[in-house]
Parts: structure tokens; C-alpha cells; sequence
């Protein structure tokens, strides 16, 4: 239950804005000064200040700055009895979610409260976010509470501690990259090179030089020494994305690293000797490889000695809100757009959607609807026109149960809230009805 503390020295104002949002189902608290405020927070975990501007022992205006230091995730709601336009813009500056003036309070203050938590509850992905990246030596960057992730995640968290090599089984997109790192980070490597290369983007001869370095005088244009990344990784951690797409020549020599611990260079008579940790991932199956003559069995059985598979997005769509709304944060703060949260229809058909390209092809989507969303909220008209239309037949195919006014109500409301793209505020306005009332119809009607 979110959390709002009401901060005002006036009793009959707290009281009055205490019952107001508690109808909404939250839990309120009340302070008639600062010091008694400071003593609930501490104590209490609020989501939410709603506060007036001129109290007993401090203003408003910058008890918003402090509460802001202190509490990053938290969001606060100013209200004045005169409109002043310097300690508004003083207000915004110190952090303040809004700033409103009293007498208005009471349309307004139930709409700004929703708006200002889901603010919070992307200030607190936010952290949680950075919290992640400040932490390499855990697994918490790979996103997923389903239970075919967390025995993948389970998997590499044990074989991580060992120096054994790994093959990474899935589809393309099924995030085989973060895995390899992941047990990298967590391994006792993780204090040198992890190095990784997509064995289907060079061709045979460019792929060796690659993964092996060369001699000066090797080739045309070798003008001195070269390291390969076997070398770069000494130590560390390769990566060897795509594997089945290797020639079978360098599959070759990548047995001999695995069985010895050493290659030669391009142009080299003497070995190279390295200790490395190998990784590979692929989306064949490797046993249908070896049955064609593409694969080496012997290296098969090198590289398959601790298997995880990654599942596929839509064998895990439980998890694609968390992915969804972890692009919303990423990508919200590289384009520099205030979108915060994702409407319940769009992330309806991303679960619906069958994900040929996985992660990856959520990534691309969800960057590409932040770009064309003109609104807070992702809503479907920013999906692509085939996913917009998969929409359209799934409504089309829904029948009603009954002819009744409730059914009627339901659609009515249903298409309003459409046209104004999730906007309820606006919604109510339209519908002629309280915006409380709407929130109640939404609950009622289970309206996504």
C-alpha cells in the first residue's frame, strides 16, 4: 500500500486531504510542522509529501530540497494559498513533483497523487537500476523472476566459481552475451579481460587473425606483431559467440587451446601459450551440426561440459513487464523523454507477440515507441502498425456476455479512455463523471 504523509499546521485542512486520498485506498499519515514530518519519515517509508508552502518552523519550498537529498525515490506536492510564481519555479527547481494552489486542491490533488506515484515507482526502478550496474559481481543484471530464467540464472551462479567451459544454448536475442559476462563477473577472473567475438561476422581468414593475433611479415600489411584475443583474455574470459558458425579448420585449433593451452599466431612456427576461460554460445543445434559434417565431435564434447539453456521470451512472458519497463528507464534517459510508465493494453500485446527475436526485438521496439510516444505513458498507438492490428482482431473477436448497461458502460468507458491514449484525468472530463468515480468504474470493470 503506497504511503502519502500530509504536512500542514492547519488540522482541518490534514483532515479534510486525509480523507480525501485515504478513500483511494492508501495509507496517510499527518505532521503539523517540519520536525514532526522529519520524525514520520524516518520511521515510515512515504511515497509521496503533500505539503504546504508556509509552516511553523521552516517553508515548504525548501524542506522540498532536503526531503529530495534524502530521499531520491520520494516525491513532494507543494500547496500555497496565493499562486506565487518565483516559489513555484523555486519549488520545481528543488525537486518538487508539483505546485499547486489551495482551493484547487481537491480536483486536482487525487490525479496528481497517481501522476507523482508513478513517478516514484520509477525513481525507484531508477536506483534499483543503479544499484545493478554498481554491483558486477552478481547476477541481478539479467532480468527475470520466471522460473526457466532463474534455473538458467541458478545454473551459471555454480558453475561461475569454477573455471570450466560453458556452452550457452538459445534462440538469438535470448540475452547469451549477458549470461557470459554475468558468470565472468562472478568468476575469480573478473579482475581481468573478458573479450568476445561473433564468430559469423568475419570470414574464415578474418576470424583467425582475430582470435589468434599474427606475425610481423604474416601477410601483406602485417607490419609488426598483432595479439589475437586469446591472447588480450590471458587469464580472463573469451567469449565465442555463434560457434557453429566456425570453419572447421579453426574449430581445429580451437581444440588445441582447449586441450593445451596453446595456438599458433598467423605466420607464427611457435606456440603461443595462454590460460583462458572459454564461453561459447550458439542458436544450432550443434548435434544436427555434427551430423552434417560442420561441427567437430571431439570439440562438441570440449565446449559441452557445463550446458545452460536460455529461454525464449515467449516461453517466459511473465517476465516481460520487468524487461519492458527496464528499456522504459534505459532508453526514457538516453532519447531525454519523461515517459513513465507503460499502459496496461501495450503490455498486453507484448505478451500476446511471439518474440522471434526475443530480447532483443523488445529492446528495438521499446526504444522505438519512447521516440514516437508523445505522451507520459506508452500506449499502443506507439507500437508498430502489425502489433497495433493484432489488437484490433483480439478486440474483434471478444464477445459481450449480456446486453446490459454495465456492458455498455464498460465499452463506453473503454473507448473514451482510448481516444484520450490513457489519460484519465481527461477521461473524466470527458465522461462528465469525478475521477474518483472513473477509478472505481476502471476496478469495478477490471478495464487494462
Amino acid at each position: 500500500m503506497n504511503k502519502i504523509l500530509i504536512i500542514d499546521d492547519e488540522e482541518k485542512i490534514r483532515t479534510l486531504l486525509s480523507r480525501i486520498i485515504s478513500l483511494e485506498g492508501f495509507e496517510v499519515f499527518q505532521a503539523s510542522d517540519v520536525k514532526n514530518a522529519k520524525k514520520r519519515l524516518e520511521v515510515s517509508e512515504i511515497d509521496v509529501v503533500i505539503s504546504d508552502v508556509k509552516l511553523p518552523d521552516g517553508s515548504g519550498v525548501e524542506f522540498s530540497k532536503i526531503i529530495k537529498n534524502k530521499y531520491p525515490s520520494l516525491e513532494v506536492i507543494l500547496l500555497t494559498a496565493y499562486g506565487n510564481i518565483p516559489d513555484g519555479v523555486q519549488a520545481i527547481k528543488n525537486g518538487a513533483f508539483d505546485y499547486i494552489t489551495k482551493g484547487d486542491d481537491n480536483n486536482k490533488i487525487i490525479p496528481l497523487v497517481y501522476k507523482a506515484l508513478e513517478k516514484v515507482a520509477l525513481n525507484k526502478r531508477v536506483l534499483q537500476l543503479e544499484r545493478q550496474l554498481d554491483n558486477k559481481q552478481s547476477f541481478d543484471n539479467v532480468i527475470g523472476k520466471s522460473k526457466l530464467i532463474q534455473f538458467a540464472i541458478d545454473s551459471a551462479k555454480k558453475v561461475a566459481g569454477t573455471d570450466a567451459t560453458v556452452l550457452l544454448n538459445g534462440e538469438t536475442g535470448t540475452g547469451k552475451e549477458v549470461f557470459a559476462q554475468a558468470i565472468h563477473n562472478a568468476s575469480n577472473r573478473n579482475k581481468q579481460n573478458f573479450v568476445a567475438v561473433n564468430c559469423s561476422a568475419f570470414s574464415k581468414e578474418l576470424l583467425e587473425n582475430e582470435l589468434f593475433g599474427h606475425k610481423a611479415g604474416a601477410f601483406t600489411g602485417a607490419m609488426k606483431d598483432s595479439k589475437g584475443i586469446f591472447e588480450e583474455a590471458n587469464n580472463g574470459t573469451v567469449f565465442l559467440d555463434e560457434i557453429g558458425e566456425m570453419p572447421l579448420d579453426l574449430q581445429a585449433k580451437l581444440l588445441r587451446v582447449l586441450e593445451s593451452g596453446e595456438f599458433l599466431k598467423v605466420g607464427d612456427s611457435k606456440p603461443t601459450k595462454v590460460n583462458v576461460r572459454i564461453i561459447a554460445a550458439t542458436n544450432r543445434d550443434l548435434q544436427t551440426e555434427i551430423d552434417k559434417g560442420n561441427f567437430r565431435e571431439d570439440l562438441f564434447y570440449r565446449i559441452n561440459i557445463f550446458n545452460i539453456i536460455l529461454p525464449s521470451l515467449r516461453d517466459r512472458t511473465s517476465d516481460i513487464p520487468e524487461l519492458a519497463h527496464y528499456f522504459l528507464v534505459k532508453f526514457s534517459q538516453k532519447i531525454g523523454k519523461k515517459i513513465i510508465s507503460i499502459s496496461d493494453d501495450y503490455i498486453d500485446i507484448l505478451k500476446k507477440h511471439s518474440w522471434k527475436g526475443n530480447i532483443r526485438e523488445l529492446r528495438n521496439i521499446i526504444e522505438r515507441s519512447i521516440i514516437l510516444e508523445d505522451n507520459s505513458i506508452l500506449s499502443i498507438n506507439s507500437l508498430p502498425f502489425d502489433l497495433q492490428q493484432s489488437k484490433i482482431s483480439q478486440t474483434a473477436n471478444n464477445t459481450l456476455s449480456a446486453f446490459s448497461m454495465a456492458s455498455a458502460e464498460k465499452i463506453h468507458i473503454q473507448k473514451t479512455l482510448n481516444y484520450t491514449k490513457g489519460n484519465k484525468t481527461e477521461a473524466a472530463r470527458l465522461l462528465e463523471i469525478g475521477i474518483a468515480t472513473l477509478y472505481r468504474k476502471i476496478e469495478e470493470y477490471k478495464i487494462s
